[in-house]
């Protein structure tokens, strides 16, 4: 009888336990293309078409959260829905930069897809290069040097035409940074510098294409320890 009882009571207490709320799962991009030309855009004016962007359903999420951000002016249009595609009418000849925000009700914690880059079509036969994506070290870090006292910076380059032609790493302690620490050829996207221990440093990239065009990171900062 005892037995019995400890087995009622373990079922219940089974039966009343409610699983935790589980966190959104990142979305996965579809469209526009990362790095690519997007020329499904519908005019509605001459300077200007509707853009569909689509992805695919995340896993406990509720809502997503649609972050479009022109790279010239930094402007950002947002868009929220239940849905895994909406619509916005962009600048043409403009690049871009696109992210989904996924939510749930039952969490406050948002989870972020990677961001991807396109170029929204436009009269133009050659563009600009997307600004460079800085990997490492993340802005506001604090990195540890290694035994030579150096710090490897990291970045990815990226140009619709393909002709990245290549790029000026410019790192200081002082903002903007104006010191020209490398210009390496398109093929490489690393670099060792010198730094000095609980020291800040800035840094930014320069992509510079074949036709001359060139585009700029924006400027990123770590601490050396």
């Amino acid at each position: 009888m005892r037995i019995i009882l400890i087995v009622f009571i373990s079922l219940l207490f089974t039966a009343c336990k409610k699983d935790s709320p589980k966190p959104p799962e990142a979305a996965l991009l579809i469209s526009p293309e990362q790095n690519s030309l997007c020329t499904t855009g519908v005019t509605i004016t001459p300077t200007t078409s509707r853009v569909e962007f689509i992805w695919q359903t995340a896993n406990n999420t509720t809502t997503y959260e649609l972050r479009v951000t022109n790279l010239l002016t930094g402007n950002t249009q947002t868009v929220n829905t239940q849905s895994t595609s909406a619509e916005l009418i962009l600048d043409k000849g403009a690049p871009y930069s696109w992210v989904i925000i996924t939510r749930n009700t039952e969490v406050q914690e948002t989870v972020s897809s990677t961001t991807w880059q396109f170029y929204n079509a436009g009269s133009q036969i050659t563009h600009a290069p997307f600004p460079a994506q800085i990997i490492a070290p993340f802005s506001g870090a604090s990195v540890v040097r290694d035994i030579n006292g150096e710090i490897t910076l990291e970045w990815s380059g990226a140009d619709v035409d393909n002709d990245i032609a290549g790029f000026e790493v410019f790192v200081d302690t002082s903002s903007p940074p104006g010191v020209l620490a490398a210009s390496p050829s398109p093929t490489v996207s690393t670099i060792k510098i010198i730094t000095i221990a609980n020291s800040v440093y800035y840094w930014k990239v320069i992509t510079i294409d074949s036709e001359g065009n060139r585009s700029d990171s924006g400027v990123y900062s770590f601490r050396a320890l």
